[in-house]
């Protein structure tokens, strides 16, 4: 298993913001994808086509953990749920 540094640091890792389309706007991790919760089960072939380590994060880690789920139902095994907005943005500045 993977720390969460160790995926922040990995160029490829595909980093997925799964808040709302308004909350990313408001703010989101460089790099990040926005695919709201609700959304993910109809886009899991297009996350698996991403070939790498995906690391889901949202507000709290609530609804990251819930697309985590969704997607390691779906077959997929290096899933990661970062939790929080703010707990990535706290990892990335100590780098």
């Amino acid at each position: 298993m993977k720390t969460i540094q160790q995926l922040l640091n990995d160029p490829a890792t595909k980093i997925i913001d799964v808040r709302s389309p308004g909350e990313f706007a408001s703010e989101h991790l460089p790099e990040a994808i926005n695919i709201p919760v609700e959304t993910i089960a109809n886009r899991i072939d297009e996350i698996k086509s991403m070939n790498a380590p995906v690391l889901c994060y949202c507000r709290s880690g609530a609804r990251s953990g819930m697309a985590v789920s969704i997607l390691k139902q779906a077959g997929m095994q290096d899933v990661y749920n970062g939790g929080s907005v703010y707990d990535l943005l706290f990892e990335l500045q100590k780098n």
